[in-house]
């Protein structure tokens, strides 16, 4: 399992390690209408999945604006943000923030995301930080379980990840 502190402090978490190559664990989250979403949903497409504890913080702004504005060019490319967070929070976050095409989804009502991809922190509840990069034949090719959950990730990495998948 990946290691991961919070603010300094080991945490524990729950779930199954997702490594490259693995088939992507599908998932049920809420869209913002609270409607289920699940990994099918986006089939055919590259997904980067930006993992976020909260959607409100400092980092998590960051990682979500950047993905969006980067990845979300890429052709072929979905880029999805996945926090536990309640989908009220995470619609006003993108009114308040003029970012319409966002996709933020909850993970809040079965912690089903968390579970599935072992980013799902026990102590508190929260989604450590991590990204994903699913290619259109539902095969990971890309992880980062970020050890620090208030450290960014990789952006670069991430975001040339699933420009290769994008052209594959």
């Amino acid at each position: 399992m990946a290691k991961v502190t919070f603010k300094g402090n080991p945490v524990t978490l729950v779930g199954n390690e997702v490594k490259v190559g693995d088939v992507a664990p599908n998932f049920t989250v809420l869209a913002n209408d609270l409607s289920p979403v699940t990994l099918d949903d986006t089939k055919g497409f590259v997904r980067l999945i930006s993992v976020v504890p909260s959607i409100d913080t400092g980092v998590c702004d960051a990682q979500t604006r950047r993905f969006n504005e980067e990845a979300g060019s890429i052709e072929g490319v979905k880029v999805l943000t996945i926090s536990v967070d309640l989908p009220f929070a995470q619609k006003r976050w993108c009114a308040a923030n003029g970012l319409e095409n966002v996709v933020t989804l909850s993970d809040h009502r079965d912690v089903s995301f968390g579970q599935a991809y072992g980013v799902l922190i026990q102590e508190l509840r929260l989604l450590a930080r991590a990204v994903f990069v699913v290619d259109r034949n539902d095969r990971v090719t890309y992880v980062e379980y970020v050890s620090e959950a208030t450290n960014h990730p990789n952006y670069e990495a991430a975001i040339e990840a699933a420009k290769q998948a994008a052209q594959q």
